[in-house]
């Protein structure tokens, strides 16, 4: 690119604060080509990459934003396919054009001694006399489906409650104040304080809510939770009760004889009470959580043939764009038409096109991209996560000469269905371990064996992370004891000590 620059040249000489006469300036004004490269982002560009990073259900979204701003863009429907013929811009490069087939027709004979008028007027009456915007329709209410939350829960127990209006007020502001589990997140004294009632009947509220459901609610702290849940069940003076009152320490640690001996009770008792608590809910506010379950759908599915693997593109719901024939009939009567409208109408169809064009392409990008990751990972598909091999995105990328942010976007939020089960198509990237003897492996692999270890492991001698290792390296991975220590924490896998189980 060629460009025009102007200099300004500022000569300063013999510069004195204390005389101005011999401060001399001149300036100089002189003109220069200089020829450059730059790379510019064009709204086309721009458009094309942010298509590829995103997931399906954003696509939708965009694609459906793009419809309601550009009138020229439509959705087609099934029985439009044969007015659909797509223009050079729409058209895709690397799809054939497909074979003639004959056309198929169906004869249809209407019967003309049917009584359209009794018809309506006897079964489609209420559609005939009443007007579309005079009808009632049952409110949005009644046809969604609503959670219960636990504020929402606790809230009706509290209506229903023999309280006086303050002991409410005190209720409302201490549900409010309850975390995702169910434990009160402020000091009871700020409640008392912010209400402006005394702190003793701001405790007695408390505890008529913490007799509410779910059993161990509005508790400060684990102890108070699961002491709430033991009177719940009638265990007062119980092993349980004083395990939970001085031996929570011990509980973690699975210290029993510990327990035993400070409570001066049997062993066997311990155990029985250990059994009792294990019951307990510590999070008794989950059981009303407002999450939602998202379900995955997969954009591409990875099929198992007699010839290979095949892989077919997820389409479903996804709307099959083309320009409205409509728009192209107008622009083609020009005469008709001001300036300004056949600019705005141009405008609309190069947009329309361009869009269509960045999905095309978004396309045979993610093809091109799960075709390679197929071809690394063909001993995964065969074999399970065990046979997972080392790849980073630069191997893709120069298998399919492609750079390497371009397969970083279209790996991102996509997931394929393969036969060993549902994954993200950056699950496949993995860093390398060393191994024994041999190629390397990848760290997920790692991972699987490391898990296959725990499910065979004693629970009352479980391995340390030096025989992990040890175990590790008879199956040929080279593996640090710190490594299976991280490994392990990323699992969230407990270590050995606390994984013990020997009652």
């Amino acid at each position: 690119m060629s460009g025009t620059s102007i200099w300004v040249k500022i000569l300063i000489y013999d510069f004195n604060p204390g005389d101005a006469n011999k401060f001399i300036m001149a300036l100089e004004l002189r003109q220069s080509l200089s020829l450059t490269q730059q790379l510019v982002m064009t709204p086309q560009l721009q458009q094309a990459i942010k298509l590829l990073q995103l997931s399906k259900l954003e696509l939708i979204e965009n694609i459906s934003q793009e419809m309601e701003s550009n009138p020229v863009l439509e959705e087609q429907g099934p029985d439009d396919a044969k007015d659909t013929d797509p223009t050079p811009e729409e058209k895709d490069p690397t799809e054939e054009d497909p074979p003639e087939l004959p056309e198929v027709t169906i004869e249809e004979n209407t019967r003309d001694d049917v009584d359209w008028e009794s018809y309506i007027t006897e079964y489609n009456t209420e559609w005939a006399s009443t007007p579309y915007e005079e009808r009632e329709f049952p409110s949005m209410e009644n046809i969604t489906a609503t959670g219960t939350s636990l504020a929402d829960h606790l809230m009706w127990q509290l209506n229903l409650s023999n309280l006086d209006d303050e002991q409410k007020e005190i209720g409302t502001h201490i549900i409010g104040n309850l975390d995702e589990d169910g434990y009160l997140d402020i000091p009871l004294e700020e409640t008392s304080r912010i209400t402006g009632y005394e702190l003793d009947k701001a405790l007695t509220t408390l505890e008529l809510i913490q007799t509410f459901d779910p059993v161990g609610v509005a508790a400060r702290d684990m102890r108070e939770c699961l002491l709430i849940q033991a009177g719940f069940h009638n265990l007062e003076g119980t092993t349980v009760e004083k395990i939970i009152k001085n031996c929570l320490g011990e509980l973690e640690g699975e210290k029993y004889k510990r327990i035993a001996k400070s409570l001066s009770v049997p062993f066997t008792e311990v155990l029985a009470a250990v059994s009792v608590i294990r019951e307990m809910d510590p999070r008794p506010g989950r059981s009303y959580s407002n999450e939602q379950t998202i379900y995955i759908t997969p954009d591409i599915y990875v099929f198992k043939t007699a010839n290979g693997y095949e892989i077919a593109q997820n389409e479903d719901g996804l709307p099959r764009l083309r320009i409205s024939p409509y728009y192209k009939d107008i622009l083609q009567r020009r005469d008709s038409m001001s300036e300004n409208a056949k600019a705005y109408i141009q405008e609309k169809l190069r947009s329309a096109a361009w869009l269509i064009k960045s999905i095309h392409q978004r396309r045979r990008t993610i093809y091109r991209v799960t075709e390679s990751i197929v071809r690394f990972q063909k001993g995964f598909l065969d074999g399970g996560i065990t046979h997972l091999k080392p790849l980073v995105l630069r191997n893709v990328a120069e298998d399919i000469e492609m750079h390497e942010s371009t397969v970083s976007r279209a790996t991102t939020n996509k997931y394929v269905h393969t036969p060993q089960g549902l994954f993200e198509l950056k699950y496949f990237f993995n860093s390398s371990i060393k191994s024994v003897r041999g190629a390397a492996v990848a760290s997920e692999s790692v991972k699987e064996h490391m898990r296959n270890i725990f499910k065979s492991e004693k629970k009352e001698k479980p391995y340390s992370d030096e025989q992990i290792a040890e175990m590790l390296a008879d199956l040929n991975i080279n593996i640090a004891r710190r490594t299976v220590a991280k490994y392990r924490e990323s699992m969230g896998v407990l270590p050995s000590s606390k994984r013990k189980n020997l009652y």
